[in-house]
This record gives C-alpha cells, structure tokens and sequence, in this order.
C-alpha cells in the first residue's frame, strides 16, 4: 500500500546539519532569533521552560521531545525570572563541546541533546502543512534514542555518515508524525489522512500520479458527492483535491529534474502530462520558471555544495551551526 506520508520525507531528503548537547544552572535565559530551519531537542534530565514566538508556554522535563517545524524566534530559560541573551543562529559559533547556559561551574539544572536540519529540496512546505508550530511528545523512549544516535553519527567520521544521519532524520520524522494527535494538527496531509475517506483518494493520487483525475473521480475514490468530497478534503488538507494533485505532480517533477537521465517528455508523462510542452508551460505557471532553467539551476547549486572549500571559507561557514 502507498504511505503518502513516507512518499513526503523521502523526497524532501532530510539531512542532519549540526547537533549538540546542551546545559543550564542557576538563574538563565537565551532567545534565539527567528532561524527558519526545522530544529528537535530531547531533555535528557532536569527541567526548563521553552517559549515560543506565538505558542502556549512550555515546561520541558527529562523523556520530552520537542519538534519545531520552522524554529520561529523563542525564548529557553530556567523557571528563575532572568534577562534573556540573544542569540543570532546565523552568527553563533559552532561549539566543540557542550553548549553551557547560565552558571559555568554550578551543577547542571537541565540537559538537552538538540540539532537542527535541513532539506536537499526546497519543498519544505509540504512537511511545515503536516504539523503544528511546535509539537511537545512526552515519555517516548524510542525518540530520545533516535536523538541520540544522531548525536553519536554527527560527531564521528565513519564511512556512510551522511546516509546514516539522512536515514535517522527520516525516522525521526515519521516517529514525530505518528505520535502527532490528529485533532491538534492544522489543516494539512496528516489530518487528512486521518480521515478514512479522504486517505483512500490521497493514497489514490501517490499511487497514480500520472491517471487522468477529475474531482467526480476522485469523489468515488472516496465514496463521496463531489460537493461533500470538496469541501471535507479542503477543510481537512487546507487546499482543494486538484490544487493539491498539481502540489504533488510538481514535488515530483522536480525531483526528477534533479536526474540528469530522464527528459523532459519522459517527465511529463510520469506527471500526468500529454506533452512536453504542456508540462512546461504548467511547471513554469506553477514554479515561477521553466523546467530547464530549474534544472541548471539545482545543478549549479550541487556544483557550488560539491566544491573543496578552504579553511578560512569553511570557518565562516560554520557560523551557520548553533
């Protein structure tokens, strides 16, 4: 059976950027600026209170996992009333060992093992619709190990790290989603695919992106009026059937842009497209440019990621870590 859920994270591709171990004592508080990255952090033990831009308090203690889809600009501190010092991500130093808030040379109140990623797509939309702002989960074991092992795999230099740290991240991700309650979800695929009609027609667009699809189609998927379909699917999803099947062809057509063996006509026809030149003239509506000019443009980014870099470059570079 297709897991349209699983389809998403694999061809965002997540990989693990940066992660670190972090600790408070005594009277603290760090605010963090708007960073647009999706960030996690685990509480390996003691306690401390998170505050984000916009969203309900949060106490954090020992065995609490917390998502941050986008990381807005937010506030961590002790429970102590202090000034918070604000931190820039963008300019902050990468620390070597673990971050300390706060006292230097009093015992820890609180231990965190956080991290932050990124996506080798710029789709990152279609996983910001699956989840809330910000999403606490409580007593799961399981994810403060995923944690972990990403610690361990971000600090060695073993053969297959950048697969390994991908792959973890995924997990990750899935794990945050099952566990996600569907009534606190907004609007997107993960409420939608909690309703049992609207899933069978959105497992019916991944299994067959390419089929002619109307919305009276679609609507039987779903043993549903096409009135009743409609208005279920973008109350549920956030936007309606069709507008989410062109989403789902162009994710896709992009993704196979980024194959230098697959042409333009062969891509039109995996996306549901009679021609080449209808492809393009709905990509470029869609994207905002052609799917060549796409094209050349994700190979001159791999070109410029791929490129050895010199120490003072890669220096400056690590400003971007926090």
């Amino acid at each position: 059976m297709i897991d349209p859920l699983a389809e998403i994270i694999s061809l965002l591709r997540p990989r693990a950027v940066f992660t670190k171990g972090i600790s408070g004592a005594g009277r603290w508080a760090v605010r963090y600026a708007d960073f647009g990255h999706p960030s996690f952090c685990t509480v390996v033990e003691g306690s401390c209170r998170l505050a984000v831009d916009g969203q309900e308090v949060l106490t954090l203690a020992a065995g609490d996992f917390v998502l941050l889809p986008t990381t807005p600009g937010f506030i961590l501190s002790s429970f102590e009333p202090a000034t918070p010092v604000l931190i820039t991500p963008d300019l902050a130093p990468s620390p070597d060992t673990e971050l300390r808030h706060g006292d230097p040379d009093a015992p820890a109140n609180v231990r965190l093992l956080g991290g932050y990623f990124t996506f080798d797509v710029d789709e990152a939309g279609l996983l910001v619709s699956l989840l809330p702002a910000q999403i606490q989960i409580r007593d799961i074991p399981r994810l403060s190990t995923l944690v972990q092992l990403l610690i361990e795999e971000s600090g060695a230099q073993r053969p297959g790290r950048e697969l390994v740290l991908g792959r973890l991240v995924e997990i990750l991700l899935v794990e945050a989603l099952r566990l996600t309650p569907t009534a606190e979800a907004p609007a997107g695929l993960l409420r939608g695919l909690s309703d049992v009609r609207l899933a069978e027609a959105i497992r019916s667009i991944h299994a067959e992106p390419a089929r002619a699809w109307t919305m009276a189609r679609l609507a039987r998927e779903a043993g549903l009026s096409r009135s009743a379909f409609f208005e279920r699917f973008a109350r549920n999803v956030g936007v309606p059937p069709m507008e989410y099947l062109l989403g789902w062809r162009m994710a896709l057509a992009k993704d196979l842009l980024r194959r230098h063996d697959v042409d333009l006509a062969e891509i039109a026809e995996r996306v549901g497209y009679g021609s080449a030149s209808t492809f393009s003239t709905a990509f470029s509506r869609h994207v905002g440019q052609p799917p060549g000019r796409y094209a050349r443009g994700l190979a001159e980014r791999t070109a410029a990621t791929e490129r050895p870099i010199s120490p003072r470059s890669r220096a400056r570079t690590g400003r971007g870590h926090r």
